[in-house]
């Protein structure tokens, strides 16, 4: 185990990017949890309003990507600065990240329908970092073996694969598949070769002269969102709370933030 830790995450210059990585999701977790303990009206949280201005946790967050990411270009890769700041980053990502449906519309939609989005990006980030700190590539690793040196290429032609045909699933709209299919293998494949969503770029470019194709795969989407969008829901209240259904994001009264 020491070997392996060795010469994946510490000689490659990998310990930096690990630490982000906790930091990160332990940062949005932490951040999960007091905002939904201050919905709650439970334990010692509060809202932070000075003057009467609530001040979003993406405010703290934007400040300490700053000093991580300039801590970062200024320190060594095996230094011990670079793994602070490695960590200062990524509790600045989990906390920028987490208000990211705030940043897109402009609006507190954080107990929203249009707040799922945070959860959603979140999650991407996270399995797109992991993907890189996992992958078995032989850059930075030194004096590799012919077996060891097929081996990492042998990996990395199939993250490659596998990453290509994440980007068709994605162009047929199945956004979900895409992101789930780049950790596990052949579930990109099978988002690519299927029938692409209704409205996805992939569909307007090649079903418009297609009536069959469209009805079908109008069909094959009502089934599988009526299939999966109660667990989906479940699972994304269960990570990042129940939407407010009274939330009205057009200017109108709405419930605190958190």
């Amino acid at each position: 185990m020491g070997h392996w830790w060795y010469r994946n995450i510490v000689e490659p210059g990998k310990l930096p990017l690990l630490l982000a990585l906790v930091s990160f999701v332990l940062s949005f977790l932490v951040t999960r949890v007091i905002t939904r303990l201050i919905r709650a009206g439970r334990g010692p949280f509060k809202n932070v309003t000075p003057g009467g201005m609530h001040v979003h946790h993406v405010v703290p967050g934007v400040v300490l990507v700053i000093v991580g990411g300039f801590g970062a270009v200024g320190s060594g890769a095996h230094s011990f600065g670079s793994g602070l700041s490695a960590v200062i980053f990524g509790l600045g990502a989990g906390l920028v990240l987490d208000e990211f449906a705030l940043i897109l519309h402009l609006d507190d939609v954080y107990w929203s329908e249009q707040g799922r989005k945070s959860v959603e990006i979140v999650v991407l980030t996270a399995a797109l970092v992991a993907l890189v700190l996992a992958g078995f590539l032989p850059f930075g690793v030194n004096d590799l073996d012919p077996d060891e040196r097929s081996n990492r290429g042998i990996v990395a032609m199939n993250t490659a694969t596998n990453f290509f045909l994440a980007l068709v699933a994605l162009w047929k709209g199945k956004a979900r598949t895409a992101l789930l299919g780049i950790l596990v293998p052949f579930v990109a494949l099978i988002g690519a070769i299927r029938l692409a969503r209704p409205g996805s770029p992939y569909a307007k470019r090649f079903y418009a002269k297609r009536p069959r194709a469209r009805a079908k795969a109008k069909l094959r989407a009502f089934h599988h969102d009526r299939r999966w969008a109660a667990p989906r829901r479940k699972f994304e209240n269960f990570i990042g709370g129940t939407p407010d259904p009274l939330h009205v994001s057009a200017g109108k009264t709405k419930p605190p933030a958190h």
